[in-house]
């Protein structure tokens, strides 16, 4: 691994003197679509999250939405994080687009897809501010007579779940804590947590990351360099955003309120003990958590292959509904 340069693999280039990223790499984009046609299962638009720091929201509805006696029936309301290493992806990415409107058609369920700020340029905890900008956001339309439609008249302030895959999986963990503490939820009530692949680290290297050091998606400098780019100037990798199991017992009681938490995993990703033993770490503090880890399946599988995608997808459902 001596010579493996971890920026060419990213395709990034880090511009150190103003902390920011080059990205050499244009992915597919896809619009948002308020207006369907017809056929379309969902639709989607765009709203502004916060103008300062440049945050926005995508929201997903089903074309059709289900009713009981001629009465829109309330959806679930997910608030969704996309993975991408805190360095890369947006909520417009194809992929990540796919991903969100797959999920609100079939759950189903109206889904706030969340543009949070990018690393090195916003580092930790700015991801877990922006996360409780929208959780606030979700909050406050629900509530507000003149709020968004979509939330306002379609979906469950009662049922919300938080949903972050890779990265996004740290961030719906953290910015709950957050949110527990700091916010006074009602009538809004998180009925659970969702992580998909949750993105963890740490000094004392694990056996899986060891086992996988040279991963094909992952391997360990890539991890070590997002860290790196994403974490308060001047820490390492044992801090609490990156392992929050050296940190656990000063937070006990805000861990005790989580509710119920999914956590999925593959035996082939580096990062798999640091999701088992974050399970491990939550079943201590007594939380309720379903962990569905497959033996098999690599970091981001459920991305690139439709069957683990629809196994995921399953799974989730199962949870929420």
């Amino acid at each position: 691994m001596s010579k493996f340069d971890p920026y060419t693999h990213l395709n990034i280039v880090h511009n150190p003197i103003d902390d920011n990223l080059t990205r050499l790499v244009s992915l597919p984009t896809t619009d948002a679509k308020p207006n369907p046609s017809p056929g379309d299962p969902v639709a989607s638009k765009d709203l502004t999250l916060n103008s300062e720091t440049k945050t926005w929201l995508r929201i997903f509805r089903p074309s059709k939405l289900p009713s009981n006696d001629n009465t829109v029936a309330r959806l679930p309301i997910i608030i969704y994080f996309h993975h991408g290493g805190w360095l890369l992806l947006s909520a417009s990415d194809t992929s990540i687009h796919t991903n969100c409107s797959l999920i609100t058609s079939q759950v189903p369920a109206i889904l706030v897809s969340v543009n949070y700020r990018l690393a090195p340029e916003a580092r930790l905890p700015a991801q877990y501010e922006d996360a409780l900008d929208a959780i606030h956001w979700v909050k406050k339309q629900g509530v507000d007579p003149e709020g968004e439609q979509w939330i306002r008249d379609y979906g469950d302030l009662s049922r919300c779940y938080l949903y972050g895959c890779g990265c996004g999986a740290n961030i719906v963990f953290f910015s709950a804590l957050k949110a527990y503490e700091t916010m006074k939820l009602e009538p809004m009530q998180i009925s659970g947590i969702i992580m998909n692949q949750p993105m963890f680290g740490g000094i004392q290297r694990t056996q899986s990351e060891l086992k996988f050091a040279t991963d094909q998606l992952l391997p360990l400098p890539v991890l070590d360099l997002m860290w790196d780019l994403a974490l308060p100037k001047s820490t390492d990798r044992n801090h609490r955003y990156c392992n929050p199991a050296l940190d656990a017992g000063r937070h006990k009681e805000l861990i005790q309120r989580l509710g119920r938490c999914l956590v999925i995993g593959f035996g082939g990703d580096p990062m798999v003990d640091r999701q088992q033993e974050f399970v491990t770490m939550l079943v201590s503090h007594g939380v309720r958590v379903d962990a569905q880890f497959d033996d098999l399946g690599f970091h981001n599988i459920d991305f690139v292959d439709e069957r683990r995608a629809a196994a995921v997808l399953d799974i989730v459902k199962e949870f929420i509904i």
